[in-house]
């Protein structure tokens, strides 16, 4: 992996932050600044449950080789996380023998009445994710998903399609999962949903899907290694922290994240999430948007080109896609295309990157920082994921912010509940 960052960014500035880096890392290692109960994810590339890894592989095997559908329940960073990774992992249109399909994160009637008609007379499992057993998103898809499986297979076979991502020891999904027996898996206290993805919450179903788990898990405690330093010069992920932070500072109030990639666009969702719900507080923090080019320089474009100057970018560039394919040759060449015959599609894209990275700098004056990944595997992911969630609480905490809660979103829970009929409300 290698960062360049935006060219308004000078190792003087970078160094001026040198100070609170030191001081921000050591709070992070000693889990003394605010939200500490929540910084479980910081060492969980080598404190993760073994035997619980174990487990995951074991069930994951048995959902593949019994069921055509595993859904995934759940809302938030209950399920960004692993809807992200396999999409970027094994692509939009996947020939895998296991489909996975994603319920509890909307309260859509469309949506939620599609998914359980096509769900009918299907082979289906069912992971559902909630630390509480409550949210009420997730809970209504799961009733729902409960009701259709124990009809078309009975309760006692239904019991052994039913896999629960939960609080180790309390809440209602665990009492639901104590009465009937289901296998479940720990989503730790002291991890918050979005830092989740590398916890039970993302492994399993990625797993089913067949994914490398091991592989993202020993991308992850690489990336902890790397980014432990406080050596500015050498530490990528606090690198881009803190260019995030001085762009903040100085005029540029959001932050796109951008891919080449529509199989990538969940990680911008899971971006924005991660960011978003960790930074917008107090009014503070970066609005984190999202593009996928070559599509959006379609319709953002001109706006990201010469509108408002209220934005920097940062885009992930992947150079080896996994597959690629050639342009073949037109005898009439009516489109005008043969100068391209032979060439991959990779190369082009590639092109396309590179002049819009010229055009955004150097004609719209847009910041722009550029990771680039080799190829997108499941180490190389797992690395990725971690870089992010290390320097987003470097980030927050630059802005003396807690990284780990998220009050404004239990607000709009209220004013709904009360709307409702709920009662307390």
């Amino acid at each position: 992996m290698k960062l360049q960052l935006n060219n308004q960014m000078n190792e003087e500035i970078i160094s001026s932050y040198q100070k609170d880096v030191e001081r921000i890392n050591k709070m992070i290692n000693e889990k003394s600044g605010p939200g500490n109960d929540y910084l479980g994810w910081a060492d969980w590339p080598i404190n993760y449950d073994k035997e619980e890894l174990e487990r995951i592989k074991k069930d994951a095997k048995y959902v593949r080789d019994n069921f055509d559908i595993l859904v995934v329940c759940g809302i938030g960073g209950s399920y960004l996380g692993a809807r992200a990774a396999l999409e970027a992992l094994n692509g939009l249109k996947s020939d895998d023998k296991l489909e996975v399909i994603f319920m509890g994160q909307t309260f859509s009637p469309n949506y939620v009445a599609q998914v359980m008609n096509y769900l009918k007379d299907k082979k289906f499992a069912i992971n559902v994710i909630s630390k509480s057993g409550t949210t009420t998103e997730t809970s209504i898809s799961f009733r729902l998903l409960k009701e259709l499986l124990e009809k078309q297979v009975g309760k006692e076979k239904a019991r052994k399609a039913i896999y629960a991502t939960t609080d180790k020891e309390k809440g209602a999904l665990k009492t639901l999962c104590n009465q009937e027996g289901y296998s479940t898996y720990v989503l730790p206290s002291d991890i918050g949903g979005r830092y989740s993805v590398l916890t039970a919450v993302g492994l399993f179903p990625l797993a089913a899907a067949g994914v490398d788990i091991q592989a993202m898990l020993d991308g992850a405690k690489e990336a902890r290694e790397a980014y432990n330093s406080t050596d500015l010069k050498t530490n990528l992920c606090y690198r881009y922290a803190v260019t995030r932070d001085y762009m903040l500072r100085h005029g540029k109030p959001v932050e796109m994240y951008v891919t080449y990639e529509p199989q990538m666009s969940q990680i911008s969702e899971w971006l924005k999430q991660l960011f978003g719900e960790s930074e917008g507080k107090e009014k503070k923090g970066l609005f984190p948007a999202s593009a996928t080019f070559s599509t959006d320089l379609h319709s953002l474009g001109q706006f990201i080109q010469d509108g408002t100057p209220l934005l920097f970018e940062t885009i992930i560039n992947v150079i080896n896609p996994k597959q690629d394919i050639k342009i073949p040759h037109d005898d009439e060449d009516l489109d005008g295309l043969n100068y391209l015959e032979g060439k991959d599609l990779a190369f082009v894209n590639q092109k396309a990157f590179e002049g819009t990275l010229k055009a955004h700098v150097e004609d719209g004056k847009v910041p722009c920082n550029v990771i680039y990944l080799d190829k997108l595997d499941e180490k190389t992911l797992g690395h990725l994921f971690y870089f992010f969630m290390r320097a987003c609480a470097m980030s927050a905490y630059l802005l003396d912010i807690n990284p780990f809660n998220q009050p404004g979103v239990e607000i709009y829970k209220k004013n709904m509940f009360r709307l409702l009929g709920k009662k307390g409300y």
